[in-house]
């Protein structure tokens, strides 16, 4: 069955980059963010099946290039940001890593770009659930990948969409950038989205966490240090009567 799934390598205090650079994404590599994600990236860019699906030689044999060579055997289509694409459109060169369909959710409409190696860019301007719903008809009963970047990951989780998301934690401490996860999940005081853990893959430079998301739900009130009673609502509303 098609999952719709996410990785996202990110820092140990939770940043996927460094502070966000201006509007100008063809000129990133030179600003503030690019430091910061290529330090929490450094585990797929040292690895022999990131650099082999780059055209490029060498890299190490490892788990971690394990764990990229079954994320891109997973994927049957990609759905990404305009702003991820307009980054990468330059650097990924005329045979971008995809090999899949590739659906930018954009207000910005374009003409569909074909490049070499099946990769395929498609600008979907009806917003992320038709760039889902189209990813998912071009995958071939595999995996639809959202790609990046951290806001569109964002908007997915917070519409529900994801089933599994894998966290790739660098230990590295930035300090300041892009953080993954905040207020743009659109969580009131008492919601939370629930994820289980189904694996763990520590290696010296990064450890992978694969989630499967479960969904919203509603937070419970706990005084099991005082009482060790649960408190819900309706029992904290009866107590602050007395």
């Amino acid at each position: 069955m098609t999952k719709v799934t996410a990785q996202m390598s990110v820092s140990l205090d939770g940043f996927y980059t460094g502070p966000r650079a201006s509007q100008d994404t063809k000129g990133w590599m030179r600003g503030p963010e690019a430091p910061g994600f290529f330090r929490v990236t450094r585990w797929a860019v040292d690895a022999a099946a990131w650099r082999e699906r780059q055209g490029f030689a060498g890299g190490e044999r490892s788990v971690d290039s394990e764990i990229v060579e079954e994320t891109f055997a997973a994927a049957g289509a990609y759905v990404m940001g305009r702003r991820m694409f307009d980054a990468g459109e330059v650097p990924w060169g005329d045979e971008p890593p995809f090999h899949a369909p590739v659906f930018v959710v954009t207000h910005r409409p374009r003409e569909v770009l074909e490049r070499q190696g099946g990769t395929s860019f498609t600008f979907v301007t009806e917003g992320l659930e038709r760039a889902i719903d189209l990813a998912r008809d071009a995958a071939g009963g595999k995996d639809v990948a959202v790609s990046g970047g951290g806001e569109l990951l964002r908007q997915v989780l917070a519409a529900g969409l994801l089933d599994q998301l894998d966290l790739h934690i660098a230990p590295v401490l930035l300090g300041e950038g892009q953080h993954l996860f905040g207020p743009g999940l659109g969580l009131g005081a008492d919601d939370g989205i629930e994820l289980v853990p189904e694996r763990v893959v520590e290696s010296p430079g990064v450890t992978h966490i694969r989630y499967t998301v479960t969904g919203r739900s509603k937070l419970v009130l706990d005084d099991r240090g005082a009482s060790g009673e649960l408190v819900g609502p309706a029992q904290a509303e009866q107590r602050s009567a007395l």
